[in-house]
């Protein structure tokens, strides 16, 4: 009995061929194979949609009959329909294409090589003719070959797989399968696979086949059969589990790892099914660019850096295509995304927006904290970290007038003014502002818009006038004739800029003032004045030089009742001085010459100092007895100048009042003023002196110079003259 075993052998030989073109198939089928019919060789690689064409079986001039093989085209295998015969024919080749009605090739042509495996099933070249009598004593129980089921076959189920045979009676057939697996034998010895088989869960299974009696008690060892599974490409390629966001510096060099990707194909290790390919699908390379962002090794799936540069902030998702079969056509496939972002590094130095500010212009009374300038700057990085700024006055601040306040980052700096201005120190300022990051800069240094230049003029401002006072206060009868000194306006600085005085608001016209001294005269009568009342005025002194600048004081005039008839004359105080820092003198203030009032013992008189503030603190006047007062110093110090100190003198209800006239001034250890003193009338200046003298040297120089030619001239003559000339000396 012929052997029913089947060892079908499929190997797909990989060449570089052109797409459409397909490796030879080589299946081995025994010759008379005893088994079912039609017997199943090799699942072809048709495509998944073909409904629009049919398959077209073509053979070699040498097949033994048509109909001997066809191709099923519900489950894409070659079959064979009957036993084949070696001695006939030992080879078949065939050819499957899969065409359109007007034979167009939508598939193939894939060529397959049947190769028919000799049994011995011929006698030898000598032949003798015998009869005997066999009785079969042995059993037909033999070993099974190995069984190859390709997974997912596409056959009615149960589907014959092989045959076994006890050649005894009364048997009955027993299955085992380790693991346990769809399989099945029935009582003529018969295997069957039940369902459709999965390799990726199960790749193998043995079987063992017991051949029992009604008792279940084995005749003999039982019969293993190894069924193998055979791998179709039923597993699509599956992407790594993501590892999340992948990040990647900025200016990152080409050829830089972003990342591998390692697709894993359940199918068959080392096959064709499970040989996973790579494509790049996104981003797409920019049309009119030379190069791409990504580069893709295909075999490795390693994506790396492009010669493109990437901006700081950029996300991209990565789209990689995962297809097994090695790339070819019919792979399964899948994406596999991959989020990337491009984080940022501190390669940008800050700049300012304007590097050259137009001078700008402040008093010199400017008050410190005023803003001079606001400055912008720029980081093009972006992340704020590395948007965080430092500035600093790097030159023209030398004096600290100047300091910046900033908020690192808010990208503006306020320049101000720290300290006040002064025109005589400097005139102008020329800041250089510079910034930095506060994070170490990598890459490039600052360029030369790291600095801004912030140029200050400073303007001159010359001080309003000042007087000695801030308001005047004058008592005078109403009975002052015209013409009478009420007061002198005064410079607080006797060597200041002369100013010229005038009256602004002089209503009734009583008083007039000189326009260069400031004495304050009565200009009329005051006709019109009672006692008690006050009359006030506004005084106004102007610069000379400048008569933008002024300054304007209140004088207030004090109306007092007119002296009777018979008033007392006034002594005049002669002009005193008084040392400063003070010391222990003072100027005697006398009343009345002829007073009939006090000859005959009337009440003594009063004397008071006149209602100016200032007067009243700068001087102390003390009664001596009822006719004389002592004028002193209040202050240990008051101001070298000529002063005038009025003093109020009543008596009986009538009021005088007397200006006293005290020269203030330094004095010496004996209590002596020193005054400067003015050139004497004839003296020579300083300057003449010095004209004198210089003239005079001059002078003697050319008196000398004039002597030592002629004494130089005489000797060249003795020396020129011959010595016979030279007349001999008498003998004494």
């Amino acid at each position: 009995m012929v052997s029913a075993w089947l060892w079908l052998l499929c190997l797909s030989v990989t060449q570089a061929l052109p797409e459409t073109q397909l490796a030879e198939l080589y299946v081995e089928v025994p010759e008379n194979y005893g088994g079912n019919f039609p017997l199943y060789l090799t699942k072809l690689q048709l495509p998944r949609e073909k409904t629009e064409g049919q398959i077209v079986l073509s053979g070699n001039s040498g097949m033994a009959a048509e109909g001997l093989f066809a191709v099923d085209s519900e489950t894409g295998f070659l079959l064979v329909t009957r036993a084949l015969d070696r001695e006939e024919q030992a080879e078949y080749r065939l050819q499957v294409t899969l065409e359109t009605e007007d034979g167009r090739v939508l598939w193939g042509p894939q060529p397959v090589f049947v190769h028919v495996k000799d049994e011995n099933d011929q006698a030898s070249g000598h032949q003798a003719t015998a009869t005997i009598d066999v009785s079969v004593v042995e059993s037909t129980w033999v070993p099974l070959d190995p069984v190859h089921l390709a997974e997912n076959l596409k056959v009615p189920h149960p589907h014959h797989i092989a045959q076994v045979h006890w050649s005894g009676g009364n048997v009955h057939y027993h299955l085992e399968s380790q693991p346990p697996g769809p399989f099945d034998v029935d009582a003529e010895g018969k295997l069957y696979v039940t369902r459709e088989l999965d390799r990726e869960a199960q790749a193998e299974y043995l079987l063992q086949v017991r051949a029992q009696n009604t008792r279940g008690e084995d005749y003999t060892e039982p019969l293993e059969l190894q069924v193998v599974v055979t791998d179709e490409n039923d597993n699509v390629p599956i992407c790594p589990p993501s590892g999340g966001l992948i990040r990647i510096p900025e200016l990152s060099p080409p050829g830089t790892q972003v990342i591998r990707l390692l697709a894993e194909d359940m199918d068959a290790p080392g096959s064709p099914n499970s040989h996973v390919v790579y494509r790049l699908l996104s981003p797409e390379p920019e049309e009119g660019k030379e190069g791409s962002a990504f580069e893709l090794d295909s075999t490795l799936g390693i994506v790396t850096l492009g010669t493109l540069p990437l901006r700081a902030g950029q996300n991209i998702q990565l789209q990689v295509l995962a297809v097994d079969l090695g790339g070819a056509e019919g792979g399964l496939s899948s994406t596999c995304e991959v989020p990337v972002m491009i984080t940022d590094i501190n390669d940008h130095a800050p700049e300012f927006k304007t590097s050259q500010i137009e001078p700008i212009s402040l008093r010199e009374d400017t008050e410190p904290g005023t803003v001079v300038a606001t400055l912008i700057a720029t980081d093009d990085d972006f992340e704020p970290a590395y948007q965080s700024m430092d500035f600093a006055i790097e030159e023209g601040n030398m004096y600290g007038n100047f300091g910046l306040d900033w908020n690192p980052y808010s990208g503006s700096v306020q320049l101000r003014l720290l300290r006040n201005l002064s025109y005589e120190a400097a005139p102008s300022h020329k800041l250089v502002v510079v910034v930095r990051n506060v994070a170490e800069l990598v890459g490039p240094g600052p360029g030369p818009r790291a600095t801004a230049t912030v140029t200050v003029l400073v303007e001159r401002v010359v001080p309003s006038p000042k007087l000695d006072q801030e308001s005047y206060e004058a008592s005078v009868p109403v009975s002052t004739p015209a013409g009478s000194l009420l007061l002198t306006i005064q410079p607080s600085d006797p060597m200041s800029s002369p100013l010229r005085f005038s009256l602004v608001n002089d209503s009734e016209g009583w008083l007039c003032i000189n326009e260069f001294s400031g004495e304050v005269h009565t200009a009329q009568p005051l006709q019109g004045a009672r006692p008690g009342d006050m009359y006030t005025v506004l005084v106004e002194a102007q610069d000379a030089d400048e008569p933008t600048l002024n300054t304007s004081v209140s004088l207030v005039i004090h109306f007092l009742k007119a002296p009777s008839a018979l008033a007392p004359t006034l002594a005049p105080v002669p002009t005193r001085h008084l040392c400063t820092p003070r010391q222990n003198h003072g100027v005697v203030v006398s009343g009345p010459s002829e007073d009939p009032d006090q000859a005959s013992g009337h009440s003594p008189y009063s004397f008071a100092l006149g209602p100016n503030p200032t007067v009243q603190r700068d001087w102390r006047l003390q009664a001596l007895n009822g006719s004389h007062a002592y004028l002193t110093l209040a202050l240990h110090w008051v101001e070298p100048r000529e002063h005038v100190v009025p003093v109020v003198v009543s008596h009986n209800g009538r009021m005088w009042q007397l200006p006293v006239r005290v020269i203030v001034c330094r004095c010496n250890v004996e209590g002596q003023c020193m005054r400067k003193v003015g050139r004497m009338k004839g003296m020579p200046t300083k300057l003449s002196a010095v004209g004198i003298l210089v003239g005079t040297l001059i002078a003697i120089g050319i008196f000398l110079i004039l002597i030592f030619t002629h004494l130089t001239l005489a000797r060249k003559k003795d020396l020129d003259q011959p010595v016979e000339s030279v007349p001999l000396k008498a003998a004494v």
